[in-house]
């Protein structure tokens, strides 16, 4: 069915973008392009290493982007979207050649409204955004460890958490993704606005029902920062600690995240901050809270190796740089047998479950927990447990035991929407795919609920009565 890219191929792209500069077909080049963090996983490893695509699009619009669309529907040729490539799951990956369309030039704050809603281009690097925003008054509610990198488009195409999320939930929640704008892979690509409950169709749909060309992000005031490090002697320790800080009310936080030993001992750089053989807390906290945090601390047994303003993104030792998926990064350096799960605990058994883990598979699992709040505005802990890799049979063991005791599991072992975890129950991205989508040309392979044999135009498009001001 599908396509390969040929000479020809290659020759209309460029007469659409009007340059060949934004048609990139060096092989080194092209690549690079195809890939992104897959390899954390050594199942997608397997499976990805030499998926590439035959060209790469840098396209500057949704006008240019309809027009590339509608020529690779006429000619069959798959369509696999990009942002800054940092996802861990192969969702930039193409599995069937064609075109990766590259968003990265499409990189425009268009504005931060004064209500505090970002209206950017999908291309915009998070942390130009976060300290754009900080600039007026303002601050990104929630981004990845992969910040000053990250795509906007990109996180909200794959991601779902992370910094700050501990205060102001999840990127799906509490309507911090206000609006977006769609171009889809029709015969005529149309230019579809989702608002309010209709973002859902597209949002963690790793890009397989439409191109993300335009985003309305709701910020959170900012706030001045300290980063803490505190030592505790076990784990258990840490994490009552923890849990005390991040499910009060009382502490303004950002960031709550607990490691057990040995994991702060692959922290090279900051390794003066972790004393041998104990467990790890990193904080960000109110800076006004400061000094009350540090004492509540010291109460409790803690040990402060590291106390000081926030300075941004530029901050050094910046410790977002050691939390979320970074951990695993860390982790890989020192042993490069490590992978991860991204798991949700139970906060009423949670130590019961640490317990059951512990006692079936020792040091084969590290615990690594993230403090964030649910939909129902719970705080709640997650975990990027660190996992020494000895199968694939054993990796599903374990994530068999994990969901047996209660243990949410998101496989970041598996290259499909489904199977990843974030697909949402009510069917509203596989819908949304067979609307905007009816050929499975952009990104096939990732969704495979979806079939394009008779499928039906739904009565609703997903287009919203009025837009957003722009």
């Amino acid at each position: 069915m599908y396509r390969e890219v040929d000479a020809s191929h290659i020759a209309a792209l460029i007469a659409i973008t009007g340059e060949d500069a934004r048609v990139l077909t060096q092989p080194l080049v092209v690549e690079q392009l195809s890939r992104d963090f897959y390899w954390y996983s050594p199942v997608l490893r397997k499976q990805l290493d030499g998926k590439v695509a035959g060209v790469i699009v840098q396209p500057l619009g949704a006008v240019e982007i309809q027009a590339i669309l509608r020529y690779c529907y006429a000619q069959n040729i798959p369509v696999t979207l990009r942002g800054a490539g940092t996802g861990n799951y192969g969702q930039a990956v193409p599995l069937h050649g064609g075109v990766v369309l590259d968003l990265t030039r499409m990189d425009q704050i268009e504005e931060i409204q004064p209500e505090g809603v970002a209206v950017c281009q999908p291309g915009v690097r998070l942390g130009v955004l976060e300290n754009e925003a900080r600039k007026v008054g303002w601050e990104l509610r929630c981004y990845p460890s992969t910040v000053v990198k990250s795509s906007l488009g990109g996180f909200l195409g794959g991601g779902s958490g992370g910094i700050g999320s501990v205060k102001n939930g999840n990127l799906r929640d509490f309507e911090t993704v206000r609006a977006l704008e769609v171009v889809t892979m029709e015969p005529e690509p149309r230019v579809v606005l989702h608002q309010g409950e209709a973002v859902h169709e597209i949002l963690h749909a790793w890009g397989t029902n439409g191109v993300i060309t335009g985003i309305w992000l709701a910020l959170a005031p900012a706030i001045d920062w300290a980063q803490v490090v505190v030592a505790f002697d076990t784990f258990d320790a840490a994490f009552d600690f923890s849990e005390s800080i991040a499910t009060s009310e009382s502490w303004t936080k950002r960031l709550v995240t607990v490691f057990e030993w040995p994991i702060p001992s692959f922290f090279t750089p900051v390794k003066q901050y972790a004393p041998n053989r104990k467990a790890l807390i990193f904080f960000l906290i109110a800076a006004a809270e400061l000094a009350a945090f540090e004492s509540t601390a010291q109460a409790a047994g803690g040990q402060i190796t590291y106390s000081a303003p926030y300075q941004g993104l530029r901050s050094r030792p910046l410790l977002s740089d050691y939390t979320w998926n970074h951990t695993t990064l860390w982790a890989m350096k020192s042993d490069d047998a490590y992978t991860y799960f991204q798991c949700g605990f139970d906060p009423d058994t949670v130590r019961d479950q640490f317990r059951k883990l512990k006692e079936k598979f020792g040091d084969e699992i590290l615990f690594h927990m993230e403090f964030m709040k649910n939909a129902a505005g719970r705080v709640i802990p997650g975990a990027i447990p660190v996992v020494y890799f000895r199968s694939e049979e054993r990796l599903n063991e374990m994530i068999d035991f994990c969901r047996a005791i209660g243990v949410f599991v998101a496989n970041p072992h598996v290259n499909n929407v489904e199977g990843g975890g974030r697909y949402r129950p009510d069917n509203v991205q596989l819908l949304a795919k067979l609307r905007y989508d009816p050929k499975g040309l952009m990104n096939p392979g990732k969704m495979v609920t979806f079939q394009p044999e008779g499928q039906t135009q739904s009565q609703h498009d997903g287009q919203a009565a009025g837009a957003p001001h722009r």
